[in-house]
């Protein structure tokens, strides 16, 4: 009787080898979509730190390219975990034949790019708002 090939009961699928470029992937897409949130988030908070200088100032200062890069990081680095997120599944598929939620590191990419899909319509917002023209400005206050 010739041995047989068949993996044991209860395992479908040997191993699957575990390289440094889906382990990167994997974590990219939990990483950005928490930093593309906070970057978002960092818009407003430039901002009104912007308006508090200039009125205490009592005069218009230069718009911070900070809040331009903020603005910009948010939605690159959201929309880059989606983007990983759906290679990182079709390379699974592909070489391993397996879903994305079949493994452990597909499970974290899987629930953290939901996250980063919900937000992503807040950050074009912000991105938007960056750009959009103040029709009042900044309100000086007393400075006579």
């Amino acid at each position: 009787m010739a041995p047989s090939t068949s993996p044991p009961a209860g395992h479908t699928r040997p191993g699957l080898p575990l390289t440094p470029g889906t382990l990167i992937a994997a974590l990219w897409v939990p990483f950005a979509t928490v930093a593309g949130v906070v970057a978002s988030w960092q818009v407003q908070s430039i901002d009104s730190d912007w308006v508090d200088r200039q009125q205490a100032a009592c005069r218009h200062l230069p718009f911070p390219k900070t809040e331009h890069a903020a603005a910009w990081a948010g939605p690159v680095l959201g929309m880059s975990a989606v983007v990983v997120c759906v290679l990182l599944a079709r390379r699974m598929r592909r070489q391993h034949g397996i879903r994305l939620a079949g493994t452990k590191l597909g499970l974290v990419a899987y629930i953290g790019v939901w996250p980063g899909v919900l937000t992503i319509p807040i950050e074009l917002f912000l991105l938007y708002a960056t750009y959009s023209p103040v029709d009042s400005g900044p309100i000086l206050g007393d400075c006579g």
